[in-house]
């Protein structure tokens, strides 16, 4: 391990003293607030909550950046705060501990950790109250770690000022460090409406302007490492950037390789509903609202877009043809006891005025685009076309259209709730009228807005980064469908869509011990016992468990078109998943080395990411990309120098891991073993 050190150290060195940097536009005036930390995460969201838990706890200096005002992503300003939970690990309580910490903050703030009595999640809160919990829990924590917080909301990272690549010879290492960033924080420009006034379809690209407007005043931070307390702590990076956004923002800025949308279908990937890959499918956005039973009918105004909408609104499935049933679905406050009810099979409480519902209905207020006319997250093609690669030229990456339609098609969904008499699934007669409802809005409602809509639409899918090519990942590391997915692979559908070579290399990458009498033929494929477990990873530093549960994009433009369909195929590899675990390696993007990726911007298909996409899962990510960085610091290493090796030993990894579960952020669950096949009880 000296010989190791004392190379990354020079690596260190030289990155350091570099005169020569990455092309930075030179914004319109100097930087009005220099901000130095160890640690800058950008995204607020749950991921990113998580990584500055962690950081304050270890002491560390942490800045957050938000392009909202609220911290909690999932559970605040995207208003989906309905714990997407499995009971097994529920039960057991198997979560990281900051997260621990949030279900029981909440439970003590209610008393009562389902204060909306939903059927959907054990815990359905109020997205303001998720917010001002998770808020305090992070001033309480940074008191704790005698860590620093330094919170920059209504804050959005404009460029990235990166070395470029020093490093030769070893295709393991980027070589490459974000050496500074440049953000825009912006707040109400005076006599103007306070903030989250206008949808974010409305203010998003003001927001990424240097420039101040007649709606934001602007003000230029310039963020750079905290250097180390003594000239003689040299470290191989002074600082980490972790990308926790929501869509992969840093992932696209910093041009590192990443995948978007369908993978092209092979062993890894057999449910893959193209042969092809296509990244302009990914799964939909979502705008919540909160919505209140009240015991007289309210006026109803139909907006002048509902009609173009309409077409698509539906209950989805008979089963779920009930309005009282989807009212209670996620339904976030119920201070009154409503009758018990039973619909498809489902029990629940029926709504009683002063009920506060929460929708997020994939037939409602999902916008599901899937072509290079109308997705949300622009592809790199696309970005480059745009402009916004180019110094200077960034503006978030996304499809300010596809937002507006997004935030159109969910309020027109209310509209369908109380007013509407259609259903494009289920035909006439289902949809009938609920006039005693009302929208909520106003800066004091359950999303925070004088709109009433989500401050940020609920991201399903980011940019997903391709990790470092390491050993049996040629082309860079994925996690894939077959890692954790449930589904028979050996039904008819596999044997005859997928080709002979392409099924063999599927059986025995699920044959478990008996892989290597499947490769050499001594085992016929149809007497494989497949194994009931997901893959074990040596590097795994979190654990998660959740449906591969899929809002696909949509057959045809625009999504809402009369008679549209989901795209074909897209919900085969949706289905149960085994208890997975979060290795480092999908978290270490390729090219830059004092980055890691926290949340849905992790290294996984477009399948697994199905699962791997909610709220324990992100803040598992979070934990361990802070407790990594960390532990980096501490060596004076870098964090792929931890996976560099695989698979032969890495005494530092097997370190790092055990600090992780010392802490209560578990790297894997009980009794993970190759010889384990008991977790088809895990629910």
């Amino acid at each position: 391990m000296m010989k190791r050190s004392l190379s990354i150290l020079s690596l260190g060195i030289i990155l350091l003293e570099s005169a020569v940097t990455a092309a930075l536009a030179a914004p319109p005036r100097p930087a009005d607030q220099d901000v130095s930390c160890e640690i800058l995460v950008v995204g607020g969201g749950l991921a990113g909550a998580a990584t500055a838990y962690e950081g304050l706890l270890a002491g560390r200096t942490v800045c957050l950046t938000e392009i909202t005002d609220w911290v909690g992503g999932q559970i605040s300003s995207q208003g989906v705060s309905a714990l997407d939970e499995r009971p097994t690990q529920r039960e057991r309580r198997y979560f990281s501990r900051g997260y621990l910490e949030l279900r029981d903050k909440i439970k003590r703030y209610y008393n009562d950790l389902n204060p909306g009595d939903c059927w959907v999640s054990e815990s359905c809160f109020l997205p303001k109250d998720g917010h001002r919990l998770l808020a305090q829990i992070l001033q309480d924590t940074a008191r704790k770690g005698k860590g620093t917080l330094k919170w920059f909301p209504n804050t959005v990272i404009k460029e990235l000022d990166i070395t470029p690549a020093t490093a030769q010879g070893n295709t393991n290492a980027g070589g490459q460090q974000i050496q500074s960033a440049i953000a825009i924080q912006h707040s109400p420009a005076p006599n103007t409406r306070p903030i989250n006034t206008e949808p974010l379809s409305q203010t998003i690209e003001d927001a990424y302007r240097y420039d101040n407007s007649a709606r934001f005043q602007k003000k230029i931070l310039r963020f750079s490492p905290l250097q180390p307390r003594t000239s003689t702590n040299q470290r191989p990076a002074n600082w980490y950037v972790v990308d926790a956004t929501e869509t992969g923002e840093l992932v696209a800025l910093a041009d590192v390789p990443y995948k978007l949308g369908i993978d092209a279908r092979s062993h890894l990937e057999p449910s893959a509903s193209s042969t092809t890959q296509d990244p302009y499918c990914t799964q939909g956005f979502t705008y919540t609202f909160g919505m209140e039973q009240t015991q007289q009918p309210q006026t109803h105004r139909e907006p002048s877009f509902y009609q173009q909408y309409a077409p698509y609104y539906s209950y989805e499935l008979k089963r779920l043809a009930s309005f009282p049933l989807v009212f209670t679905y996620r339904r976030i406050l119920s201070p009154g006891e409503g009758k018990e009810a039973t619909f498809g099979g489902i029990k629940f409480t029926e709504p009683t005025p002063g009920d506060i519902s929460m929708q997020n209905w994939t037939w409602g207020n999902d916008f599901r685009p899937g072509t290079s006319a109308d997705n949300l997250i622009l592809t790199s093609e696309q970005l480059q076309a745009a402009g916004q690669l180019q110094p200077g030229g960034w503006m978030g990456g996304l499809r300010t259209e596809s937002l507006r339609k997004g935030e159109e098609i969910s309020q027109g969904y209310f509209h369908w709730l109380v007013a509407g008499t259609t259903d494009s699934q289920l035909g006439d007669g289902v949809k009938q009228p609920q006039p005693n409802n009302r929208y909520l809005t106003g800066l004091d409602s359950p999303m925070g807005t004088v709109h009433g809509l989500s401050k940020y639409p609920y991201i399903r899918e980011a940019r997903r980064i391709i990790g470092r090519p390491s050993y049996g990942y040629s082309e860079g590391f994925m996690i894939s469908e077959i890692d954790m997915s449930r589904l028979d692979f050996s039904t008819d559908y596999y044997r005859q869509n997928l080709p002979p070579e392409m099924y063999r290399s599927l059986v025995t990458a699920l044959a478990g011990v008996e892989a290597s009498a499947v490769a050499s033929n001594s085992l016929a494929l149809d007497k494989v016992k497949r194994r009931s477990r997901s893959r074990i990873y040596p590097d795994s530093v979190g654990v998660g468990h959740y449906a591969i549960d899929f809002h696909p994009c949509m057959a045809k433009s625009p999504p809402e078109a009369p008679g549209n369909t989901d795209r074909e195929g897209e919900r085969r590899g949706a289905g149960q998943a085994f208890p997975f675990e979060i290795p480092l390696r999908s978290m270490i993007p390729q090219k830059i080395d004092n980055m890691l990726v926290a949340g849905k911007g992790i290294a996984a298909s477009h399948i697994a990411a199905a699962a791997y996409r909610v709220h324990a899962f992100e803040w598992s990510a979070g934990a361990a990309a802070a407790t990594t960085i960390d532990f980096a610091f501490d060596k004076g290493i870098l964090p792929y120098q931890l996976v560099d090796e695989l698979p032969r030993s890495e005494p530092q990894l097997v370190e790092l891991r055990q600090r992780l579960n010392a802490q209560g952020n578990f790297p894997a669950f009980p009794n993970t073993s190759i010889f384990n096949e008991s977790w088809e009880g895990w629910r």
